[in-house]
């Protein structure tokens, strides 16, 4: 009867050790899953950031441009309204 009781006591330690390891196993996949999940995020986000850099980029050269007309032809209007101003007064 002594050595039934160790063996009964093996066949539980084992039992327990194979629910830890499958537990193990488990929680191993779901990190997996997790990693999978936050490495296909973290591209998502570094296509968003290239593009949104992209679209400022061209927003800046196409500012440039504008002012490039915009400046001098501001210039020409506030130039010709004073000399109307003077021509008339």
């Amino acid at each position: 009867m002594k050595d039934a009781m160790p063996e009964e006591t093996d066949v539980q330690i084992l039992a327990v050790l194979r629910e830890m390891r499958d537990g193990q196993r488990e929680a191993l996949r779901v990190m997996e899953e997790h990693r999978a999940l936050v490495e296909e995020q973290i591209k998502t986000s570094r296509r968003t950031i290239e593009e949104s850099v992209g679209l400022q980029r061209l927003a800046l050269k196409r500012q440039h441009a504008v002012l490039k007309f915009a400046i001098p032809g501001i210039g020409l209007c506030i130039v010709a309204i004073a000399y109307l101003l003077l021509k008339y007064s």
